[in-house]
């Protein structure tokens, strides 16, 4: 098994049920739980989410404002994530019965690809472009 590159952008999300948001993105989209710090009532004040292929997002409750990213809303962040996987991962949201906002397709500029929205309404798009060289 190959390590792990360490991620050098963190997108940063917050949700009104983050406990919620993380069992989703570990256990229907596949991130690995790297750190979790719950508050004594269980919600989660900070989690950082690692993805196999490489890169990562934090999330946290809206309940806890104690950092720079207190003034994010849920339901506003839109987050790519480049996968090999993109089929098996669109069959998978499909069969959770997650909301597809885009079906999955072949772009112009060389992307197989395709967009959903999560409980909360954060947009997450999956595909195989890796950017410009």
């Amino acid at each position: 098994m190959t390590a792990e590159p360490a991620p050098t952008v963190w997108p940063a999300l917050r949700y009104t049920d983050a406990p919620a948001a993380l069992r989703f993105l570990v256990d229907v989209i596949g991130f690995r739980e790297a750190l979790v710090v719950p508050d004594d009532g269980g919600d989660i004040v900070h989690a950082e989410l690692r993805w196999p292929e490489g890169g990562a997002v934090m999330l946290g409750s809206l309940r806890h404002t104690e950092g720079v990213h207190d003034e994010a809303s849920p339901g506003t962040g839109v987050v790519y994530v480049v996968t090999d996987r993109v089929d098996d991962l669109y069959a998978t949201v499909r069969s959770a019965g997650v909301e597809v906002t885009r079906e999955l397709e072949d772009t112009d500029y060389g992307s197989h690809t395709f967009s959903m929205r999560d409980a909360e309404g954060n947009q997450w798009t999956f595909g195989t472009y890796r950017g410009a060289a």
